[in-house]
């Protein structure tokens, strides 16, 4: 397989995808959770039957009555029914503009008013919860995310700096730890800019805690194909990049080996991957569908970046360099050394 004879166009696609993804995360309308918007959550639970719909809608006009200086305060309201239980969810985005001590005030005003108003509906309601997000926090939490995913990327290029050192004479040692930051920021930034179309479309899927969590957790296992491919890399370096005559391979020709060689693997435990993942996905709880929907973009864009993007990085890096494979030194115990 000559994955390489076509790099550029592999190169150029995930360049073209990453430009865009930047874009729509730096300038494009993000389906924030109330944990990244300083909002509230309410749960009520009730005895008699009621509409999610009629709720929503009474809320609605409770939403462009809630006013300070004239300008609406609430930006959004969610109203969700929870699964196999006589319960909802009302949750509600605030304007991040306002001070928080006046924005706490109009907290507590819509939490009052939507008690009465769900009461006039059904005398049964009663609230069993009430989340409030305050502006600080919701400030740690990003500036926390951003911190920790940076971290994590720095921290994996680092162990693969160290563990293919000495892998080939001329190979630089970094470029397999560059090729790792580039691949894994591609991973993430294109699976987050997946997840977030797919909030423009179905407001469940929000940018929360469990999003933050699912882009960690695909740090971890992104660089797994990619290593598995290096690795192989390294083995068949030191297998044909030395020995002479028929038996010698360039790199172009022990990369495209490389790959050939954990193709089926690679392909395969992303399969078996895919079906967990969708199974939890249909079948499993719904609060964790964005974490398992954002893992599913995941693993279709890190199997594909371990073999199309990873390696033609490395050869491109490296393709007009001289192979040879470092010796290690062997001392004589009999030789003297002097002090």
């Amino acid at each position: 397989m000559d994955v390489l004879k076509n790099r550029y166009i592999y190169l150029w696609l995930s360049l073209t995808l990453a430009v865009i993804s930047i874009f729509m995360l730096l300038f494009g309308k993000l389906n924030l959770a109330i944990d990244m918007t300083w909002g509230i959550n309410l749960e009520y639970s009730y005895e008699n039957s009621i509409s999610i719909d009629k709720i929503r809608e009474e809320l609605e006009k409770e939403k462009d009555l809630l006013l300070l200086n004239n300008q609406k305060v609430i930006n959004n309201i969610g109203v969700y029914s929870i699964t196999w239980e006589k319960a909802f969810s009302i949750v509600a985005w605030f304007d991040s503009t306002i001070d928080e001590s006046v924005l706490n005030w109009l907290k507590t005003e819509f939490k009052n008013k939507t008690f009465e108003v769900l009461k006039t509906m059904d005398s049964t309601i009663v609230e069993t919860k009430y989340t409030n997000i305050w502006k600080s926090f919701g400030d740690y939490i990003r500036k926390t995310a951003i911190l920790t995913l940076w971290l994590a990327i720095i921290w994996i290029a680092i162990y693969v700096a160290y563990a293919f050192s000495w892998v080939a004479g001329w190979i630089s040692t970094f470029s397999f730890a560059i090729i790792t930051l580039i691949t894994l920021f591609h991973d993430v930034i294109i699976a987050a800019w997946l997840y977030i179309i797919v909030g423009y479309f179905y407001k469940d899927f929000q940018i929360d805690t469990f999003f933050i969590t699912a882009l960690l957790t695909i740090l971890g296992y992104s660089i797994n194909d990619t290593v598995v491919i290096f690795d192989r890399i390294r083995d068949n370096l030191r297998k044909f990049a030395w020995k002479p005559g028929k038996e010698w391979k360039d790199l172009y020709e022990i990369i495209n080996l490389s790959i050939s060689e954990t193709l089926r693997r690679s392909f395969y435990t992303s399969l078996t991957l895919l079906l967990v993942l969708i199974t939890i996905f249909f079948f499993g709880p719904e609060s964790l569908s964005g974490f398992i929907l954002t893992m599913l973009f995941w693993v279709t864009v890190g199997t594909y970046s371990s073999i199309f993007n990873a390696s033609p990085l490395l050869y491109q890096m490296n393709k007009d360099k001289k192979l040879t494979i470092y010796k290690k030194i062997v001392i004589n115990p009999e030789d003297k050394i002097v002090v």
